[in-house]
């Protein structure tokens, strides 16, 4: 569910690039909605851990997801305000909290590699592959399964 262009180098796909604890993540652009600055972010009583809260984003109520509770990492500590990436999934509007925005990078379809066997448990289970870049891992964020836990979560409530 990339956005594939046809080139002479083959087929492309784009990803919009995030930081989360220090590791790379790139989310197909074809489910990027939003880029923004959470505000005003109200908390939800007996949400799950990885519910930051809700907040609206010009007129629509926007479930910010926070992806180092997600990825069991811990909170942020240098002081820098998150950012978040509004993804859509089945009509309704989610936040990922993520610590940094990067680029929007290009890449050969075919340089997507599976999931390495030594890939830290908690990527593996959000991953949908990886890129190998000058000196580091991109991982790529199938967003369809990071979002997999908000349906239990409507199911509890």
């Amino acid at each position: 569910m990339t956005s594939k262009t046809e080139t002479s180098e083959g087929a492309m796909a784009e990803y919009v690039t995030a930081v989360i604890g220090g590791q790379l993540f790139g989310l197909p652009i074809s489910r990027v909605q939003d880029v923004f600055m959470p505000e005003r972010l109200t908390r939800v009583p007996l949400a799950a851990v990885e519910i930051a809260g809700v907040l609206n984003l010009r007129g629509r109520i926007v479930t910010v997801i926070d992806m180092r509770a997600r990825l069991g990492l811990p909170r942020a500590s240098d002081g820098k305000p998150p950012m978040a990436v509004g993804v859509d999934l089945r009509g309704e509007s989610y936040g990922l909290l993520i610590d940094q925005i990067g680029e929007v990078l290009r890449l050969p379809e075919d340089g997507r590699e599976d999931n390495p066997v030594n890939l830290d448990p908690r990527l593996a289970k959000l991953a949908g592959g990886v890129h190998r870049l000058d000196g580091q891992l991109m991982v790529v964020l199938d967003v369809d399964r990071v979002l997999e836990m908000a349906p239990k979560i409507a199911q509890a409530a």
